[in-house]
């Protein structure tokens, strides 16, 4: 199925319905498409004979995914549209099908432009879900131009070579000491941001929908975006109760690693208290009084993209270890959710 600047393969999930002989398909679809929801429903309708449901909660990437109210609701089959799969997660309360949205916009353009930003000799190649098909073009223009373009591996949670997730830089950080500088295919600030402070690169973006390319301009926001997590810190410093954040979508749960911060807080004489969440947003946290630092373990995105939402402050786990004197400022880094 074909929208404006991408394509969906749609008709992959009717296929499987239809084997299947699903009756009741909840359908997940992300923000940036949201807009099309009836599209794709009324797509499987005239195709199949199941009942589409669509969830409306927030949906911003692969591990965005609570399957297990669904089988309450007693869904046969969910199908999220937007993301690829991350392949280390499979244990899903009802069978789940990722569908990737992939855009149809040629990227040629962009590297064409950004290619006389680059003024090293090996990169490193990334691009996120959308773009990840074109990252062989993207190569052969590299070459073309007398570069020596490199594609990593991601770790178990990066369905495909070259692919960064906000959460994950593995398949940049597995080159990071083979390349000079990375070239990031794609829109938005916040995966050449991660790339940039997991990698300790140079980094390039080129936006393929409006053809802008960008250094500077990252380099800038890296340092607004640390001085805005040191003073996340500074204000953290006097706070003696800790809220521990965990998220319940299965992506992004990492409950040990919410223990083990409970026991570095403990051994600092520091309460703390262990909240779990599905969507985390300012009204529903400042509900919790007294808690004067809130620590987070979902996406990182949280603590970062949305720092000037809360009153009171959202550190990362690294940020915490830095405010405990376990580690120096010198050595920060990104927040990833890792395999």
């Amino acid at each position: 199925m074909k929208i404006p600047g991408y394509n969906i393969d749609l008709e992959k999930a009717v296929k499987i319905i239809k084997e299947n002989d699903y009756e009741r398909v909840v359908l997940q679809v992300p923000e940036g498409l949201k807009s099309h929801y009836s599209k794709f429903v009324e797509f499987l309708e005239e195709k199949t004979s199941a009942s589409i449901i669509i969830s409306a909660d927030p949906c911003f990437g692969a591990c965005d995914i609570v399957s297990s109210e669904f089988k309450d609701l007693n869904a046969d089959f969910m199908v999220q549209i937007g993301h690829t799969s991350i392949p280390n997660i499979k244990d899903f309360s009802i069978p789940t099908l990722f569908l990737n949205a992939i855009s149809d916009i040629d990227v040629s353009k962009a590297i064409e432009k950004a290619i006389p930003s680059i003024k090293e000799k090996k990169i490193g190649l990334v691009s996120t879900a959308q773009h990840i098909h074109m990252l062989d073009n993207a190569g052969e223009i590299l070459v073309k131009n007398g570069f020596e373009p490199i594609v990593g591996n991601g770790d178990d949670r990066i369905d495909s070579k070259g692919q960064i997730l906000g959460c994950n830089f593995s398949a940049a950080t597995s080159i990071a000491d083979k390349v000079d500088a990375f070239l990031f295919i794609g829109s938005g600030n916040f995966h050449p941001l991660g790339l940039i402070l997991s990698t300790k690169k140079p980094v390039i973006a080129c936006d393929p929908y409006t053809n802008e390319v960008k250094e500077k301009e990252l380099d800038d926001l890296k340092d607004i975006v640390l001085r805005q997590r040191y003073g996340a810190i500074a204000r953290s410093k006097d706070a003696k109760t800790f809220g521990i954040l965990v998220g319940t979508k299965k992506g992004q749960q990492r409950i040990d690693l919410a223990h083990e911060i409970q026991e570095k807080l403990d051994s600092k004489q520091k309460k703390s208290y262990i909240f779990t969440m599905n969507h985390f947003s300012p009204p529903i946290l400042e509900g919790f009084r007294n808690i004067d630092c809130f620590v987070s373990t979902a996406c990182p995105r949280i603590a970062i993209d949305d720092y000037m939402q809360y009153k009171i402050p959202i550190l990362t786990p690294v940020e915490l270890d830095i405010l405990l004197g376990l580690k120096k400022w010198e050595d920060y880094q990104f927040d990833e959710i890792r395999n």
